[in-house]
């Protein structure tokens, strides 16, 4: 007897039933999960409104507020899992607090909404480079721009051209791109700062982050605009004209677009393209179901008002 009960424990401690019960949990953790959901809350051109507009306005009335968005945020934060929070540009310029505290108030609340990374915007220079890199200083977010080169700039080495996150194991790489300076920026706001084509650049970021970095998703933070009646490069030609990029997150033009807008890129691929007008009005909501073993993609779309009626989502 005590033979078999030494026997039987050599067999167990050695390995051999051990192993049987390891390989059969390491099977059941193997077996396929369900797609990975990941949440892209968005905002563009919020433009230095903290406060929401007055209850007479004629038009926004009561709507907008930086505490409203920051309690969306909070309880989506609380429901979802993988959540990111991006914005489009133009943080800067529209109210007194940004004559006041030259976005440092911006830069401070939009860390603590735990914002993951923001495109820059035309506005964003209005106190000169200088001002943005010691305001950038207070961000504990990246802002994001592949297509200015600021060689001998103050903000040279403080813009990265791209950022990649991974949420429940799927990378998400997320671009941002700039509109042409010149005619709509001071000069002296900008200095030595060149302005490289977008659409070139687009597609040095996606052969980046598509083919080199294995990317799941591929977004880009757009202050290019909406779309324009002449042949300037906006979301809508990028989108025409890409390849490999899901998520066109747009500013500049103010546009209030309901839901995304889908365009058919070169290569006959869905691109959503979306933007939510402006001063913080609305909150964008994109949900990602990523299926990680056939790496397919499925997007639902919604965008709510900021204001005392919201409901979220």
């Amino acid at each position: 007897m005590k033979q078999n009960r030494r026997d039987f424990l050599k067999l167990l401690t050695g390995g051999g039933l051990l192993f049987g019960i390891g390989t059969l949990a390491s099977g059941f953790s193997l077996k396929k999960k369900g797609p990975v959901k990941i949440v892209i809350l968005h905002t563009n051109d919020v433009h230095s409104h903290i406060e929401p507009f007055p209850d007479n306005d004629p038009k926004f009335a009561g709507m907008g507020g930086v505490e409203r968005r920051a309690a969306m945020i909070k309880k989506i934060r609380s429901e979802e899992e993988h959540v990111l929070l991006l914005d489009a540009g133009d943080i800067f310029q529209g109210t007194p607090y940004f004559n006041l505290y030259q976005g440092e108030l911006e830069m401070k609340l939009m860390s603590e909404m735990k914002y993951d990374a923001t495109a820059i915007g035309n506005h964003d220079f209005d106190s000169g480079m200088e001002n943005l890199a010691k305001q950038l200083q207070l961000a504990t977010f990246p802002m994001l721009c592949a297509n200015y080169d600021f060689t001998g700039t103050p903000l040279e080495g403080k813009i990265k051209p791209y950022q990649i996150f991974n949420k429940g194991g799927v990378r998400i790489g997320v671009f941002g791109l700039g509109i042409e300076m010149a005619g709509l920026i001071d000069k002296r706001l900008y200095g030595k700062t060149v302005y490289n084509d977008p659409l070139t650049k687009a597609a040095e970021m996606v052969h980046l982050l598509k083919d080199q970095k294995k990317c799941d998703v591929v977004i880009c933070l757009s202050h290019l605009g909406y779309k324009y009646e002449n042949d300037k490069v906006s979301d809508v030609v990028l989108a025409k004209k890409s390849r490999g990029i899901d998520v066109i997150i747009g500013g500049h033009t103010h546009t209030f677009l309901d839901k995304p807008v889908v365009i058919q890129n070169r290569e006959n691929e869905n691109v959503y393209v979306a933007q939510v007008g402006w001063a913080g009005i609305r909150l964008g909501k994109i949900s990602i179901y990523i299926d990680k073993m056939g790496r397919k993609k499925t997007l639902e779309t919604a965008t709510v008002e900021v204001s005392k009626k919201s409901s979220v989502f």
